[in-house]
């Protein structure tokens, strides 16, 4: 029986090709963004990059663009307290979300980015979809459901992306792979289906691209 949120299939080749021509071209760190009156203008589609603090947000985009450094990398969670905007080619602007949950920063810093973080996700009218990254070790958590809730009002749709799937044994990323999925089909917002990614090994790496380029 096919679960309710399948795994993502491997592209085509001319799908494969969009991706990679997408990720691989021109990329461009735009602005960081502490405030919804210093967003860049709505001029091209964007897609977003969400995920709980040191969910490996910054060594995916690292890894989608084929740069070892687009994306700062770090131990510390809760690092980024900025929306980050990065054009690609002059098509498209992905962007790098704060992360949210647990922050090594005062209270004050860190109620004032998930504030800006769910205003943007709820107001944002050229935001296409949500990659909502979720660690394979732990499967998604109280935490992802707030933002899959936020979403959820404001209607913008969510693709489950699974990270580090090279650390988890396999019956253990089997089990966090159906808590996920039991937590994500409580939200109609929730694209159905799945990709496993893998920062480190380049696994799904050339899908996500693919799904990416393939968004209108």
């Amino acid at each position: 029986m096919t679960p309710r949120f399948p795994l993502a299939e491997t592209p085509d080749a001319a799908a494969l090709a969009k991706g990679r021509s997408l990720f691989l071209g021109p990329c461009e760190f735009v602005k960081g963004v502490v405030a919804m009156e210093g967003l860049p203008p709505a001029d091209r589609l964007e897609f977003c990059m969400a995920g709980r603090s040191n969910v490996g947000k910054s060594s995916l985009i690292n890894a989608l663009t084929g740069r070892k450094a687009l994306a700062r990398t770090s131990n510390t969670p809760g690092r980024t307290q900025e929306i980050n905007f990065f054009a690609l080619a002059d098509t498209h602007y992905m962007v790098d979300l704060p992360g949210y949950g647990f922050a090594k920063a005062p209270v004050a810093v860190v109620a004032k980015w998930q504030a800006l973080l769910k205003n943007y996700l709820a107001g944002r009218q050229t935001l296409r979809r949500v990659f909502l990254l979720i660690d394979s070790r732990h499967g998604a958590k109280e935490v992802d459901e707030e933002i899959m809730s936020v979403l959820d009002r404001a209607a913008v749709p969510f693709h489950t992306v699974m990270t580090k799937i090279d650390k988890p044994r396999p019956a253990d990323l089997e089990a966090s792979l159906e808590r996920t999925r039991q937590i994500i089909a409580k939200h109609p917002t929730a694209y159905p289906e799945i990709i496993l990614t893998s920062s480190d090994k380049g696994d799904g790496v050339e899908t996500l691209r693919a799904i990416i380029a393939g968004l209108n």
